[in-house]
């Protein structure tokens, strides 16, 4: 039997608190889960710094990785009889599925940031570089890594397979949702996804939703909504991103400037240098990052001890609504003045702004183009769904954008100028204390 038809001789099962269970039968799935770049996720955090916020929130890419194979596997299961799915791309959607995330870093997004990454391409360099997972795939046909990567890319020819883990319906998004919501513990992120996944229906480029099940799909759309508002983008986690940020901002800084650290940071070196090999990304897990800010806080330098205490033990920054558009001279102002007060404003005070599209319809020419949701009527015809429903055409298309500035409250308390302590927090609270 060839390697890619090859089955475990028992089904393997994991238990999952949101799936119940993860079912694999595949060998080359289970060989896969097996390699060193698939185990590495499981020292990766989902959701980065939300723990700080969401205590529950300790979940790992792996586990949601898992689930993303799971729900394309429940999703083909359904598929398999009819016309418009061909079954010799079964075994490359569950690939894509699992190893979708494979190149996530620490603290993915504010890490990426500092050092100018993209976990893209590092994904892309797992599946077809010198790793166990492209050995894995390799062994499946000659090429197979190329297709997976291809998928995850967006790039793939089936633009069908493509839409099951990337589009505004896909199963990514609905085991994050899902995911996440479990263990942060809220309601907002729940929806009926076996009632979804029961009105999917596969067509020549996409899936469609059969029209009976757009009110599931509504509640969906609602889900992925509150999450990013209520959970995505909370402001006590993106205080403690901004405070990440500027710890790995200090450290190369001081890095490029020649600081004698205590504990030298050689998991970093290549990173402060913008130039990691695959090898030492892999390398570097939160694991690690955790175990440097520790031993940084010890640093003879004033800021880079000040900003991995504050991470470590969660004493983050404050934060206040804050529009830089409208506001350009108060923050020119609050800048200098920290400076006066002998705050370094480059490290201490922060504009973050987030923002967010729940859904959008299909518009020619715009960037960030998003394929619709399509309902499937009962005559074969298509009809996308905010025009068939009010609750998704009232949030189609809108942008919403949220702006907070942070700083540390207990640095401008202990500010000895009084005049200048009071002309920040004038600024900061709309008030000057007499």
């Amino acid at each position: 039997m060839a390697y890619r038809d090859e089955k475990l001789d028992e089904e393997k099962v994991f238990k999952d608190p949101v799936h119940r269970y993860v079912h694999v039968r595949d060998r080359v799935i289970w060989d896969l889960i097996g390699t060193r770049e698939f185990q590495r996720l499981r020292r990766v955090k989902q959701l980065g710094t939300t723990y700080l916020t969401f205590h529950g929130a300790e979940h790992s890419r792996f586990s949601h990785s898992l689930g993303v194979y799971e729900i394309v596997r429940r999703i083909l299961e359904n598929f398999r009889d009819h016309k418009d799915w061909n079954e010799d791309e079964r075994l490359l959607s569950l690939c894509a599925a699992l190893l979708h995330d494979l190149g996530h870093g620490p603290f993915s997004h504010s890490f990426e940031k500092a050092f100018r990454l993209d976990h893209e391409d590092y994904t892309q360099s797992i599946l077809l570089g010198d790793t166990e997972v492209n050995r894995v795939l390799s062994g499946v046909e000659e090429g197979f890594p190329k297709k997976v990567a291809d998928v995850i890319n967006k790039t793939y020819t089936d633009k069908l397979v493509v839409s099951l883990i990337s589009s505004q319906i896909d199963a990514d998004r609905m085991d994050y949702l899902q995911r996440d919501a479990y263990f942060t513990g809220v309601s907002y992120g729940h929806f009926d996804m076996e009632r979804i996944l029961r009105v999917m229906r596969p067509l020549e480029d996409q899936v469609a939703i059969k029209e009976s099940g757009m009110h599931a799909v509504e509640d969906y759309i609602m889900s992925r909504y509150q999450m990013y508002w209520q959970i995505y983008f909370h402001p006590v986690t993106r205080s403690a991103e901004v405070i990440l940020s500027k710890i790995l901002k200090r450290a190369k800084e001081l890095y490029k400037n020649g600081y004698e650290f205590e504990l030298k940071p050689v998991h970093f070196f290549s990173f402060f240098e913008e130039a990691p090999s695959l090898e030492e990304y892999l390398d570097l897990d939160e694991n690690v990052v955790m175990y440097y800010f520790q031993m940084w806080i010890r640093e003879k330098d004033p800021i880079l001890s000040d900003l991995c205490e504050r991470f470590v033990n969660r004493k983050l920054f404050k934060y206040i609504e804050f529009n830089p558009n409208l506001q350009m001279n108060a923050w020119r102002e609050l800048y200098d003045l920290f400076e006066e007060a002998g705050v370094d404003p480059r490290f201490y005070l922060e504009v973050d702004s987030s923002s967010d599209l729940p859904y959008d319809f299909y518009r020619p020419g715009e960037e960030g183009e998003r394929l619709p949701i399509h309902l499937l009527q009962p005559d074969g015809g298509l009809k996308e769904l905010s025009r068939l429903s009010e609750i998704v055409e009232s949030i189609s298309g809108k942008k919403r954008t949220d702006h907070k500035l942070y700083f540390p409250a207990d640095t401008v308390e202990q500010i000895s100028d009084e005049k200048t302590k009071q002309r920040i927090k004038g600024i900061l609270y709309g008030r000057e204390e007499q």
